[in-house]
């Protein structure tokens, strides 16, 4: 009988992990970050400044610019993660603060902005050359979604909810949803409620896919499950006790990993996983405004637990080792959660944060003593602050980018100068110690290869130098996130049912899983599928759930 409880690595302890400037600058600062399934990143920064440090190719140039003329630079790039090299890449407007969500055919749709950007719709679609860009669509949105976010659903379509005085959500394609009264645009009254006098607090909400098909929605203190389709709020949870945590007074949040079970003998499909939802960082009421004054108010040091599927769920509180807003929350491979970049005080805002937070934050949900849960790694020299983006890599190390807390492009004579540098973070999972335990996949073995359907049973062939008998093997898969303003949206990780594990040889294996049974839990799509040994994750390969 396999052990399926997750022994951590002794290098999971205090001051682990390593830092490594891959890019001191790469013209353009990481306010947006969408790994993709071709190992690509594409990056975008707002376009209505003025030029930026990274030169467009010879011939393109945009005339529509808000803030010059001729704008000859480029707003966007495309960064290699394989080969550590990047290209620009042109959008036509302005991209500043918007949201997106990467559908099943691996393309990019991207929502909003700002200006003249503020109701398109752009894509990106992944193509093994280097010529593809941005491509914006005539069809535009309904209204203008600033600071909104998104989300895939399980027919592989896209819900965009909120954004600034934005009180409702629509869909990419419009009409995706059907309805008795043919809306293009539903209001939400919920985001009015939760929008505080003179700051907001409210913008960019936290939004996951339940197994049931709803969506769960936080927004400031409080927390909803929406029926998008009908409309209607189905179940309304009590407030996360402390500070705010939305958009300025940001906090971050993630989904925790599904785990999913075996379905019965007789053929009776698997139970629904459990699901609860973490929610970390943030700012007291009224640090916006005076932020704006010169005064920053400490941020939260607190975390809050909401089991969602519990008859009663109620949030569970505990404390970071340190205070932080705008905070970067990302699932690691393990199931385990980094918390990285963001300040001590203040709040998002131009101008409105000091006391930058360096050392990133280990948090292990599965741990039972509680004072163990918590781990500080070691601090990178860089801050991180407003408008800065962090994202998981196929390898398991962290891209880092970003940080302008100006109006500007800043680098002289401030306190935080406007960041163009990509870092990569590598957590204590990565260090050489582990090479031996660190297994290597090999291939995927199922009907169609790499393509996986719903309910079906398939197996990973890898390698492994040291089998732990007294380790186990997790299998995760990861959808890769669209990281803005310290939210990943779409992230989702799932650790999915092992069957058994087979020996092939001295040192080659088979584990053999069950896929995701419905698209409710696991919405269609690229995911990074990762193997785990010990607590120790390999390479990933890429799977398209269908």
């Amino acid at each position: 009988m396999l052990n399926r409880r997750r022994i951590i690595p002794p290098a999971a302890t205090a001051g682990g992990g390593q830092w490594v400037l891959l890019q001191e600058s790469v013209g353009v600062s990481a306010m947006h970050m969408q790994l993709l399934y071709n190992n690509k990143v594409v990056i975008f920064d707002r376009t209505d400044f003025g030029a930026s440090n990274l030169t467009l190719p010879a011939g393109k140039c945009r005339y529509n610019d808000e803030a010059i003329k001729e704008d000859c630079t480029a707003h966007s790039l495309l960064y290699d993660v394989d080969s550590n090299t990047y290209r620009p890449l042109m959008v036509q407007t302005d991209v500043w603060c918007s949201s997106g969500a990467v559908i099943p055919d691996g393309t990019l749709v991207q929502t909003g902005g700002y200006l003249a950007g503020d109701h398109k719709i752009r894509l990106f679609t992944p193509l093994n050359d280097d010529q593809c860009d941005w491509i914006e669509l005539e069809q535009s949105l309904t209204i203008q979604r600033w600071y909104a976010s998104d989300h895939i659903l399980p027919d592989g379509n896209v819900i965009i909810v909120g954004g600034r005085k934005a009180f409702s959500y629509e869909f990419f394609p419009k009409d995706s949803i059907e309805n008795s009264q043919n809306n293009s645009v539903f209001y939400f009254n919920f985001l009015k409620e939760t929008t505080d006098r003179k700051e907001e607090n409210n913008l960019y909400p936290f939004l996951y896919l339940l197994p049931d098909g709803n969506l769960f929605v936080f927004a400031n203190q409080r927390s909803v499950i929406l029926d998008y389709v009908n409309n209607k709020i189905v179940k309304e949870f009590p407030m996360i006790p402390g500070e705010k945590r939305s958009y300025p007074a940001t906090g971050s949040s993630v989904m925790l990993p599904l785990r999913l079970s075996a379905g019965g003998t007789d053929g009776t499909p698997p139970p629904s996983p459990e699901v609860e939802v973490l929610v970390c960082g943030g700012a007291k009421g009224g640090a916006y405004v005076k932020a704006l004054k010169g005064t920053y108010v400490a941020a939260s040091k607190s975390c809050g637990r909401l089991r969602v599927t519990d008859p009663d769920p109620q949030w569970v509180m505990e404390d970071m080792p340190m205070r932080r807003v705008m905070p970067d929350s990302l699932l690691l491979p393990t199931g385990d959660v980094l918390i990285l970049n963001g300040a001590g005080k203040g709040t998002a805002g131009w101008e409105c944060a000091v006391d930058p937070v360096l050392n990133p934050i280990l948090y292990i949900p599965n741990e039972p003593e509680s004072s163990k849960r918590f781990s500080v790694l070691n601090p990178t020299t860089i801050p991180r602050l407003y408008h800065s983006a962090a994202t998981l890599l196929p390898d398991g190390r962290i891209l880092v980018g970003g940080s302008n807390p100006h109006i500007k492009y800043n680098f002289s004579g401030v306190t935080y100068p406007t960041e163009l540098s990509l870092e990569a973070f590598s957590p204590p999972y990565l260090d050489p110690e582990f090479g031996l335990i660190r297994p290597s996949i090999l291939s995927i073995e199922a009907p169609a290869h790499y393509v996986i359907s719903y309910g079906e049973e398939f197996s990973v062939t890898f390698t492994l130098g040291l089998y732990r008998a007294d380790g186990e093997f997790m299998v995760t898969i990861v959808a890769p996130s669209f990281a803005t303003h310290s939210f990943g949206m779409n992230q989702r990780l799932l650790e999915l049912y092992i069957v058994g594990v087979q020996q092939l040889s001295a040192f080659a294996y088979k584990v053999t899983v069950h896929a995701p049974p419905t698209r409710n839990i696991a919405p269609p799509g690229y995911y990074m599928l990762f193997l785990v040994h010990h607590g120790v994750p390999g390479h990933c390969v890429w799977i398209k759930m269908q």
